[in-house]
């Protein structure tokens, strides 16, 4: 089930004395967490309207409404921020990787069960997939070599894997 709250970021810390708070994004980039004029705590329970955010560095800075002082962002240190899916359009072939967290993997060649998706790496050069079978761990990079068809409607991903991935040959 597509979460309508997905996780942004983490509040980090301040920024100078009139409430400004540091977010590391865990988005595409620092730019993509500043386009959002609401953020929200808990899960989306609690809704923060955002005054001004603009990316510093590898973070985002937010002033958020009603947060006006150093202790009042303080106070907001080590929250995760959630966008809601409604307020982003992706564009077309684009996901939420929260959305593939615990997806099954199955192979293009034959459809064999590969294992669940249980998590993926940003490396800068190209995303990586962990692919978990039982008590072992397949590394899969997201790259053009590797074809992959994600299908929500279906609830599965289907990739052709490089050969030597999930086996053993050369």
């Amino acid at each position: 089930m597509r979460k309508q709250y997905l996780q942004g970021g983490k509040i980090v810390g301040t920024h100078g004395v009139r409430g400004m708070v540091r977010v590391q994004p865990w988005c595409d980039s620092n730019e993509v967490l500043c386009g959002f004029k609401k953020i929200y705590l808990n899960n989306g329970a609690n809704v923060l309207n955002v005054l001004e955010a603009k990316p510093h560095g590898n973070i985002s800075l937010l002033k958020i409404k009603g947060v006006d002082t150093i202790d009042d962002a303080e106070k907001l240190r080590g929250s995760i921020v959630y966008i809601n899916r409604d307020d982003f359009k992706l564009p077309d072939g684009a996901y939420f990787i929260e959305d593939l967290i615990g997806m099954p993997v199955y192979s293009l060649e034959n459809g064999e069960f590969l294992g669940d998706l249980s998590d993926v790496s940003a490396t800068g050069a190209n995303d990586v997939w962990h692919i978990k079978n039982n008590d072992k761990e397949y590394l899969v990079p997201r790259i053009d070599a590797i074809k992959a068809n994600v299908d929500f409607e279906n609830n599965k991903i289907e990739i052709l894997p490089l050969k030597g991935i999930f086996d053993d040959e050369d």
